[in-house]
């Protein structure tokens, strides 16, 4: 399970659920969980979650990792890319092709966090057909 730290929650949770239609599973007020494929995704409160792990929550700039999303052509990159831009997010990179030889493109989410939309022609990390 990956979980967010978010500073507005409800925006978040519209984001991606209205914006990005990931499927929103039930769940209390505080916290909201997303079905994603083979894992799941958590949006809690940043104050909240950074309470729960006892650090700061404050911090800017690069947080050291990204979230990677992969999609089966490179239209199909564009169109997710497009799609978070339209939901409120920030394009970072657009789409391109890339030095591992796929496709792929950066967003920002409306708290920063960075998602990768990548094509990998080499191999398919999604759900076996």
């Amino acid at each position: 399970m990956i979980t967010l730290g978010v500073n507005e929650l409800e925006r978040s949770i519209l984001f991606y659920e209205q914006g990005l239609g990931l499927p929103r599973m039930a769940s209390p007020p505080e916290v909201a969980f997303f079905t994603l494929n083979g894992t799941w995704l958590g949006l809690f409160g940043r104050e909240s979650l950074a309470k729960d792990a006892g650090v700061s929550a404050t911090g800017s700039g690069f947080s050291g990792f990204s979230l990677a999303h992969n999609v089966a052509s490179e239209a199909e990159v564009d169109a997710v890319l497009q799609q978070a831009v339209a939901a409120g997010a920030s394009l970072v990179k657009p789409g391109q092709k890339v030095f591992w030889g796929g496709y792929s493109g950066y967003f920002a989410d409306p708290d920063g966090y960075l998602w990768e939309v990548a094509h990998n022609p080499h191999f398919w990390v999604g759900p076996e057909d």
